[in-house]
């Protein structure tokens, strides 16, 4: 049976208690401040991974989402959240109202809203760009980007 590895990413910043007990049910690597957990889980596919994940740590950790944490075949991650009931049934009225099955309803809203953010943050950079090169540069802006990203202490920049 393949392995997943599975992202747990929590509500609020787990306890020790809460860790502790959760790591008897499943073992966990916690991040620096307990809001997001990996495991690894045996399934037979990366669904069941994240539904049996869910049952494990289910009562036992704040649980916001799991998803996988590599990409499929296709270049997908699976996102596991548990709605509210309102906001189930909403999705459930506005998928009726397409012709589509709820989760691909949903699954195609956020494709489509991640698709804008990235679009929104790409039309950003680049005006950022147009900006900076009226007051310099290309190359002393190259320079200046790869001074930026030689000189980061562990932090995220792109």
């Amino acid at each position: 049976m393949p392995l997943y590895a599975v992202e747990v990413t929590l509500t609020r910043p787990a306890t020790q208690a809460e860790l502790a007990r959760a790591s008897q049910a499943l073992p966990l690597a916690a991040n620096r401040d307990s809001t997001r957990l990996m495991a690894v889980m045996k399934a037979a596919n990366a669904d069941q991974a994240l539904n049996r994940a869910r049952r494990r740590l289910k009562g036992l950790l704040p649980l916001d989402s799991l998803t996988t944490h590599y990409p499929d075949q296709e270049g997908q991650v699976l996102l596991s959240v548990v709605l509210s009931p309102a906001a189930d049934a909403a999705i459930r009225r506005a998928a009726e109202h397409e012709g589509q099955e709820p989760h691909r309803f949903l699954a195609q809203v956020i494709r489509r809203a991640l698709a804008d953010h990235a679009r929104r943050e790409a039309e950003d950079l680049d005006n950022a760009l147009r900006s900076l090169l009226t007051r310099t540069s290309p190359d002393r802006l190259v320079a200046a980007v790869g001074r930026t990203l030689t000189h980061t202490t562990g932090e995220r920049t792109c």
